[in-house]
């Protein structure tokens, strides 16, 4: 059977009939903020002759010489912003996930050093930050060894997640199973809980990401002019989810932010913003992703169904 018919839609998920979660601490919302670290791992004039898109403009083409201002673009992030926005996760002592390119890692190695010394957890993000849907099958099996290898020896640790660039292949469920090693997946965006799906007789714990409340916005269209419009969005589906809470119990809400966005000054006020509001909302709480896996994986089989 071809790979693409292995992997069945579903449109129905829970249906009307969900699972009542209450998280640790009586926690109805937990959110998890998702750094995602890439620079260094995007795609180059030098190493791949060709540029990325992805600086701080959504370039639909670029003239093919090598482009220097995209890549002070990515540099920015590793060099600034992924420490201010470190520092603003440190004043406030909330912890995160951190989705890093192995090598983005490799080429900042004070980063990796920065998450294990605060506990962030680590979500696969890949060798590189590139395209997976139409590379090889084989290819993405040997980046995907490359960056683990190369995880655990920075780290010390392998990631327990994964979550590609934008959108995997058809073989990367099947890769990552294949794998083993780890808790959890996240490369779907179709729930606001975890739950498990079937992958030819094994089980998969998904945690689901979003692209909803992400930085990318402010580089697209409709998106956001200013940091005023992310903090209000991010506050919208927060006090949304915990007015809902007690009819459908505690739901999980992700926040996807870039070291070369929203590590500009400007944007990362509208992100202590978000932090602020957080720490008024006693029933909402920041928690890594590996907690939530691990959590799920622990108490899904007590969780009542209502509707």
């Amino acid at each position: 059977m071809p790979t693409d018919f292995q992997q069945p839609r579903d449109f129905v998920g829970y249906g009307p009939h969900p699972p009542f979660v209450t998280w640790p601490g009586g926690v109805k919302l937990a959110i998890n903020l998702v750094l995602n670290y890439e620079e260094g791992s995007e795609y180059s004039w030098l190493e791949d002759g060709r540029n990325d898109n992805w600086g701080e403009y959504n370039l639909v083409s670029s003239p093919p010489v090598r482009d220097l201002g995209t890549e002070t673009h990515f540099e920015y992030g590793s060099r600034a912003g992924v420490w201010r926005l470190a520092r603003l996760f440190d004043r406030y002592d909330i912890p995160i996930t951190v989705s890093a390119c192995a090598v983005a890692l490799e080429r900042n190695p004070a980063v990796a050093e920065w998450m294990n010394a605060r506990g962030h957890d680590l979500l696969g993000h890949g060798l590189r930050w590139v395209d997976y849907t139409t590379m090889e099958r084989s290819e993405e099996e040997r980046q995907l060894h490359e960056a683990i290898a190369l995880y655990e020896r920075l780290m010390g640790r392998r990631p327990l997640g994964w979550n590609c660039r934008s959108l995997p292949s058809v073989n990367t469920r099947d890769l990552l199973v294949r794998e083993g090693g780890f808790l959890y997946h996240s490369d779907p965006c179709n729930d606001d809980l975890p739950y498990f799906l079937d992958h030819q007789g094994t089980e998969i714990l998904v945690v689901p990401y979003s692209k909803t409340l992400n930085d990318s916005r402010y580089l697209v269209a409709p998106g956001y002019s200013n940091p005023r419009d992310f903090a209000q969005d991010c506050r919208s589906a927060i006090d949304y989810m915990l007015d809902e809470a007690d009819e459908t119990g505690g739901r999980m809400l992700t926040i996807g932010i870039h070291a070369r966005w929203m590590g500009q000054p400007n944007r990362a006020s509208g992100l202590r913003e978000v932090i602020e509001h957080v720490k008024t909302k006693p029933a909402a709480a920041f928690m890594r992703r590996e907690d939530i896996a691990r959590f799920w994986l622990e108490n899904h089989a007590g969780f009542e169904r209502h509707g």
